[in-house]
C-alpha cells in the first residue's frame, strides 16, 4: 500500500491508517525472535541482517506516523478526539523504536545471552511480545467498536482485552525478576560491564510489555472520553 493513499484510507475507514501503522509496529517487534535466535548461536552476520529488517520496518512505521499526523482530517467525525488518536499513534510507534534500539545495542556490543539463560530469556521475550500483539489486537478491534457507537458488548470485549494486557505485563515483571536472579548466580563468570549490559537488555525487553500496556491505557482513556 502506497503511503500517499492515507487520505483514501481515512475516507474508507477513519481507523484504518491507525491499524496499518500498528501492523508495521507489530511486525518490527516480532522480528526480535529471529534476531535473538541468531544471537544465541553467535551468528552476528545473520543478526545484523535481521536488525536491518527491523530498522527498515521501523522506518516504514515512522513514515506512516508522519503521514497520519499530516493528513488526519480536522473535520473527521468520530466519537473520539483527534488529539487522542494522534497520541495513540505516538505511543504505539514507540514499540517499533524500542525493538530497533534493542537490536542495535545487541549487535553493537556483540555479547549474547549466556547459554543457561537462553530458554528463560526467550520465554520472557515472547511473553513481552504477547503484549505487543495484544495491543495490536485491540487496535484491530476498534473498527467493530466504532460500528457499535463505542458501547455495548463490544465495548466490554475491548475493555477485557485491555485488562489482559495488564496480566501479560505482570507476567513479564515476574519473568524478569527470575532472569535477574539467574544472572546474579553466574555473573562472577563475566566482565562486570557485560553483566550490566545483560541487566539492561532484560530491562529493555520488559519495556516492550510496559509500552504495550501504555497503548492499552491510552485506548482505555479514549473510550472513557467517548
Amino acid at each position: 500500500m502506497a503511503i500517499n493513499n492515507i487520505l483514501g484510507l481515512f475516507a474508507h475507514s477513519p481507523l484504518k491508517p491507525l491499524q496499518q501503522h500498528s501492523d508495521k509496529v507489530t511486525e518490527a517487534c516480532s522480528l526480535l525472535v529471529p534476531f535473538f535466535e541468531a544471537t544465541f548461536s553467535s551468528e552476528w552476520d545473520q543478526s545484523e541482517q535481521v536488525r536491518l529488517q527491523i530498522a527498515e520496518t521501523e522506518r516504514q512505521a515512522d513514515s506512516l506516523k508522519r503521514e497520519i499526523r499530516l493528513k488526519l482530517p480536522r473535520g473527521l467525525f468520530l466519537p473520539i478526539d483527534r488529539t487522542d488518536l494522534l497520541e495513540l499513534v505516538t505511543q504505539q510507534d514507540k514499540l517499533a523504536n524500542y525493538a530497533k534500539d534493542i537490536a542495535g545495542r545487541m549487535v553493537g556490543r556483540q555479547f549474547g545471552i549466556p547459554d543457561e539463560l537462553q530458554e528463560d530469556f526467550m520465554n520472557f521475550l515472547c511473553r513481552s511480545l504477547d503484549a505487543t500483539v495484544q495491543a495490536h489486537n485491540v487496535i484491530r478491534e476498534m473498527d467493530q467498536l466504532l460500528e457499535t457507537g463505542f458501547k455495548g458488548r463490544e465495548l466490554k470485549f475491548v475493555n477485557d482485552m485491555i485488562n489482559e494486557l495488564d496480566i501479560i505485563e505482570d507476567d513479564t515483571d515476574q519473568m524478569q525478576i527470575k532472569l535477574r536472579r539467574m544472572l546474579r548466580q553466574i555473573e562472577a563468570q563475566y566482565n562486570p560491564i557485560d553483566v550490566m549490559f545483560l541487566y539492561k537488555i532484560f530491562e529493555w525487553v520488559g519495556v516492550l510489555a510496559d509500552q504495550a500496556q501504555r497503548v492499552g491505557s491510552r485506548i482505555e482513556l479514549m473510550l472513557a472520553r467517548s
